[in-house]
């Protein structure tokens, strides 16, 4: 085909609405090399042809396709849809950014697909921050999808959940968030039962009904640090240290999971926090650039002690 011809013209059009949402007409003309009234010719020839362009005015408008548009191969259920964007989020840390380019060819099957799935897959990709991890852990997708449908929908859902220790129960929560965190998906939430903010690993939710009353969200929510500073809290075994270093110097290496922290003067500063598993904190505290001491928490206290002599003897050969 003529590369110059109307018809091809207007194919190369196509790729490039859908290469580039909210394309300019000025654009769209340069890179087909006509002018921008042309280009405008071209896009009508598209919208007789059937295709649905978008189109918004102003300084920051342009054209887009609409939804509607795909190529056959991508045919997904929501389920599929779904599993394909958690496989790349798990797999790659800027798969939720559009000018990388993991995250450009994911963007580009989410244009392509049906508004109602395309909306669910581009919630999760938009709210998740994942973070890949040895012991993550990849939940059913439609559960995944039914949480994501009823966060977005703010409809309250019944939970069924198995905890770590395998015990079951049947709870009511207000579904905040879909939150990807060191290789696992949480539910971050009201529980009506407990009356508070909770986080449920999705992976651990057995059956998930939606229920037909409504909530609204806090209006300061802000889904990863929340659920940051809430795996922080609550644990068996309370947690204080001291910093030796300024908080501004110490809080970009100190991981929200890990506590809170907070200024004691302008040289030192203090962790707060909590922990089930006393070793593993102790690793993540080794990892601290600046001198600090376990004020509470013998069982802290003996994983550290443990950890030191391991490096003390891996050091003398």
């Amino acid at each position: 085909m003529d590369p110059t011809s109307p018809t091809s013209r207007a194919l190369v059009a196509l790729e490039l609405l859908q290469a580039n949402p909210g394309i300019s007409g000025e654009l769209l003309g340069a890179k087909l090399g006509v002018s921008e009234r042309a280009a405008r010719r071209y896009v009508a020839v598209l919208r007789e042809a059937g295709i649905p362009i978008d189109s918004e005015r102003g300084p920051y408008g342009g054209y887009r396709v609409g939804r509607g548009v795909r190529l056959p191969p991508l045919v997904f259920s929501s389920a599929e849809a779904l599993g394909l964007v958690m496989a790349v989020l798990d797999g790659h840390h800027h798969a939720s950014d559009p000018t990388d380019l993991v995250g450009g060819a994911l963007g580009k099957i989410i244009r392509a697909l049906p508004e109602p799935v395309a909306r669910q897959a581009e919630a999760v990709r938009r709210t998740t921050a994942p973070a890949p991890d040895r012991g993550a852990a990849r939940p059913e997708p439609v559960t995944t999808t039914t949480l994501v449908q009823a966060c977005g929908d703010r409809r309250q859902v019944r939970l069924t959940y198995r905890t770590e220790a395998g015990s079951q129960w049947d709870l009511t929560v207000d579904p905040w968030a879909v939150v990807v965190r060191h290789g696992r998906w949480y539910l971050l939430c009201w529980s009506h039962h407990a009356e508070d903010r909770r986080a449920f690993r999705v992976d651990r939710v057995l059956a998930a009904e939606v229920l037909e009353d409504t909530f609204t969200p806090p209006l300061d929510l802000d889904p990863v640090p929340d659920l940051e500073a809430h795996l922080a809290v609550g644990w068996e075994y309370d947690v204080e240290v001291v910093i030796e270093a300024p908080l501004g110097s110490v809080a970009p290496c100190v991981p929200r999971s890990l506590g809170t922290l907070e200024p004691l003067d302008a040289d030192r500063c203090r962790l707060v926090g909590s922990t089930s598993n006393p070793g593993w904190y102790a690793e993540q505290l080794a990892t601290i650039p600046a001198a600090y001491r376990i004020v509470e928490c013998a069982e802290l206290r003996e994983a550290a002690r443990a950890i030191g002599q391991r490096l003390i003897a891996a050091a003398k050969g």
